[in-house]
């Protein structure tokens, strides 16, 4: 396989999970939007990726209190390392939403971050700063993936077409962030990009299959999870 095969067979195989970090992330300057409560969303886009893949499931009368009781559904296997680590932490034993978004999204930045360095899309470069500190840099080094993600964002949120299942629970996460209007110019700021927006926190997109129900509700809670700790920061 040559190496713009390679590259486009390991773009296919993106989750997620990491296409939200990489869109999040400045292409220059490596600052990621919405750091107060990127373990909620980066959790949230991993459940949404299983209940997608139908590896969990939910059903709204079924709430605790840590909200909505999410299920492993056994007899798939799962290849990704990452997802499967998530769904055996769901499997251990039947838990809120709220309590799994904390346990799966607590330590994911440094893991979504090594997997995109892998990748070649995002740059690490380590610098000695007056020659006693060191620090590292980050930086979007690879850009024809997260431009393709921004067209489809930008597709459902300024033309108004119905987007993916997947494309739909990314602008759920990124809008439940704060971080869409970091995202202008590639996608214009707007009332209507922000109602829109917010319809997609809400899991008010098409699909109507079991799964992307499930997916819905989950983008739904972890909206109102990072919502509710962006408030007690506050």
């Amino acid at each position: 396989m040559n190496g713009t095969a390679q590259g486009e067979a390991m773009r296919e195989e993106m989750l997620i999970v990491e296409d939200l970090l990489l869109t999040l992330m400045d292409d220059t300057s490596g600052a990621i939007a919405g750091e107060g409560t990127l373990y909620y969303t980066l959790g949230g886009a991993v459940l949404a990726e299983l209940a997608l893949r139908g590896h969990v499931t939910a059903a709204d009368g079924d709430r605790g209190l840590t909200g909505l009781k999410v299920h492993a559904v056994s007899g798939r296997s799962i290849e990704d390392p990452l997802l499967r680590d998530a769904y055996e932490k769901t499997a251990e034993r039947t838990r809120g939403v709220q309590t799994l978004l904390v346990e799966i999204g607590g330590e994911l930045r440094g893991t979504i971050l090594d997997r995109l360095v892998d990748r070649g899309m995002v740059s690490r470069e380590r610098k000695r700063r007056l020659r006693l500190f060191h620090t590292t840099s980050l930086s979007v080094a690879d850009s024809r993936h997260k431009a393709e993600l921004l067209r489809e964002v930008s597709a459902a949120l300024v033309d108004g077409r119905t987007p993916s299942d997947r494309t739909a629970v990314l602008i759920g996460l990124i809008s439940a962030s704060g971080g869409l209007p970091s995202l202008h110019p590639a996608i214009p700021w707007s009332g209507k990009v922000y109602e829109r927006a917010k319809e997609y926190e809400k899991g008010a997109w098409g699909a109507d299959a079991v799964n992307a129900a499930v997916t819905r509700t989950v983008v739904a809670i972890t909206v109102g999870s990072a919502v509710a700790a962006t408030s007690a920061a506050d």
